[in-house]
């Protein structure tokens, strides 16, 4: 029976088979690693990487399609939204200190889902995801680019990405109304030891009005927070490396821990 695409999970099923070698060859599983699939629809990229694998554990929120995954032999299959697995288990249940996790992210919810896992970087051993080209174009993006925004800063500080493959609409059935892009993202080994939330609302407010100088953001934001360091406002946010907000949050929770330990 033929599964008709669902829109509100964003089902756009690959079926150029060319593509699926193309991003299998750059995904290069081997034999016994331990790799989770988010999205794994109707296994276009679920059979080759299995084949190679021997054993795929995958995630999957349609139910009825879950029903066919249950049916392969060599599945684990975990039927869930994406945003509720905790990954952190899922390497525990598989014995595996480290996981590769790949699939074809949902465009509607692709940038909560990158989120979700940076909370669990550190069971992660790399990802390949394909994406809307755009959302992949910022996750790269260099500064003083209109692309470079939150989630360049965000995500440079804890992987090295790599847009790695171009897929066209036809590649989908349906065809989506964008251009797709495959990326990898390796953690980085030694990251600045950040406080994740403290970093993502200043990232936040900086690019809050990012045609504006962030003396009427950020700035602002630092002198509530009774900032005493040196941090040039008088530029746009786009404008300012990744290795600059990385320094300025680690600052701010230096300063933090200093006002606590002195009232102490």
């Amino acid at each position: 029976m033929k599964h008709i695409p669902r829109k509100r999970f964003g089902q756009h099923f690959l079926a150029d088979r060319s593509i699926i070698e193309s991003i299998v060859d750059a995904i290069g599983p081997q034999p016994g690693q331990p790799m989770v699939e988010i999205g794994p629809g109707l296994a276009a990229l679920t059979q080759p990487l299995v084949e190679r694998l021997g054993h795929l554990t995958v995630i999957e929120l349609d139910r009825d399609l879950a029903v066919r995954l249950r049916g392969h032999p060599r599945l684990s299959v975990i039927e869930s939204d994406v945003l509720k697995v905790d990954f952190a288990q899922v390497a525990l249940g598989l014995s595996a200190t480290k996981l590769r996790v790949v699939g074809n992210l949902p465009y509607n919810i692709s940038t909560p889902i990158l989120f979700h896992l940076l909370e669990c970087v550190d069971v992660i051993e790399d990802q390949h995801f394909m994406l809307q080209k755009e959302v992949i174009d910022r996750m790269v993006a260099r500064p003083s680019t209109s692309d470079y925004g939150r989630l360049s800063v965000m995500l440079q500080w804890r992987y090295e990405m790599e847009n790695v493959l171009f897929v066209p609409p036809e590649s989908f059935d349906p065809p989506p109304r964008v251009n797709s892009a495959v990326v990898r993202m390796v953690p980085r080994e030694n990251p600045a030891p950040i406080d994740v939330k403290l970093l993502s609302e200043l990232v936040q407010v900086a690019f809050s009005q990012r045609r504006k100088l962030m003396r009427h953001t950020l700035g602002k934001w630092l002198t509530d927070k009774a900032f005493a360091g040196e941090f040039n406002v008088q530029r746009r946010a786009e404008e300012v490396p990744v290795a600059e907000y990385l320094a300025l949050a680690l600052e701010l929770a230096g300063e933090s821990k200093g006002a606590i330990a002195s009232s102490a």
